[in-house]
């Protein structure tokens, strides 16, 4: 049987963050958020903190995320830039010196269809922000996550994984005309076969990883599009209003953040790691179509996921010990 099988949770699409964790007790329990005081992120913390934890929330803007996080108690900001491999390490090493451990990790910050542009180490933005630096921030996490004895990490993919599998020949468009969607789409797949390799990783150390769809919904992470191509996705009404349809995957924020939160938090998922989400349940395999429900195969391989380990810990100098 494959792990892509739905477990039926009771939740759905229009399920929120807030519903997912009502009656869940985080009580004295420590959580990192990225992109955790802006939109899908931002309501993750909102949840995490009501039903009791204590959210991190790592910032390139310190001053505006807690503008953003004025008022919501238990949460604590701290520099860290995702493209920056000295910023990240830097983060993580100020956690685990705290000595405190680390039970939920959220890598939900991103960036989407951005013009070409490379890190400081040449490469592509999308892969080095939304996979790279997840990747390094998680691994220098580590010793916090193992303290934790049953923690868990969640990767916010997409269904632009659906796009695009990772090009383990030319991952930074050296060869191949960068393609901003091909880019994106290859960084989503890059985050769900994180989750199946970190998972496999972790497990003898109580660490479960998992990944997911959100939904479609307009965040900042859209600011990088013209009207045009907004427009194209009919993510928005005659009267210009975002489209809420959870049915067809267009979401309010409240729901675009269940199956983070799900992911991070379910007790129906003790015993359980590995696998793609969306709806707040574990996603099937669904071939091969952009757009629709489920995970395309090359998102949940087992080979790609040991493949882009590799390329990883080659990239960044890092892995588990």
């Amino acid at each position: 049987m494959t792990r892509q099988t739905p477990i039926g949770s009771g939740f759905g699409a229009a399920s929120t963050a807030m519903e997912v964790v009502a009656g869940i007790d985080l009580f004295g329990k420590l959580a990192v958020v990225t992109g955790g005081a802006s939109g899908l992120g931002l309501e993750t913390t909102r949840a995490l903190v009501h039903a009791g934890a204590e959210v991190i929330v790592p910032a390139r803007n310190p001053e505006r995320a807690r503008a953003a996080l004025l008022g919501l108690a238990s949460t604590t900001v701290e520099l860290m830039d995702l493209a920056d491999p000295q910023s990240v390490a830097a983060f993580a090493g100020r956690v685990v010196s705290a000595g405190r451990p680390v039970s939920i990790l959220v890598n939900s910050a991103g960036i989407m269809a951005t013009p070409e542009t490379r890190d400081a180490d040449g490469h592509e933005a999308q892969f080095a922000t939304n996979h790279l630096g997840h990747f390094r921030l998680t691994l220098g996490l580590w010793p916090a996550l193992v303290a934790a004895k049953g923690a868990r990490v969640v990767s916010v993919s997409s269904r632009g994984h659906q796009i695009a599998g990772v090009d383990f020949e030319d991952i930074d468009f050296r060869v191949r005309p960068h393609d901003k969607w091909l880019a994106y789409g290859q960084s989503k797949t890059a985050n769900a076969l994180l989750a199946m390799a970190l998972d496999r990783r972790g497990r003898g150390h109580g660490i479960r990883a998992f990944s997911l769809h959100p939904g479609q919904i307009l965040t900042d992470l859209a600011r990088h599009l013209s009207a045009e191509e907004i427009a194209s996705f009919d993510a928005l009404d005659e009267a210009g209003r975002p489209v809420v349809d959870p049915a067809r995957g267009m979401k309010t924020v409240e729901q675009g953040a269940a199956t983070s939160v799900w992911c991070a938090t379910s007790p129906q998922l003790n015993g359980m790691g590995e696998v793609y989400c969306e709806d707040c349940d574990v996603a099937v395999v669904n071939e091969p179509s952009t757009g629709r429900k489920g995970v395309s195969s090359w998102a949940c391989d087992p080979e790609s996921a040991e493949s882009l380990w590799q390329v990883s810990a080659a990239r960044t100098g890092l892995d588990t010990v």
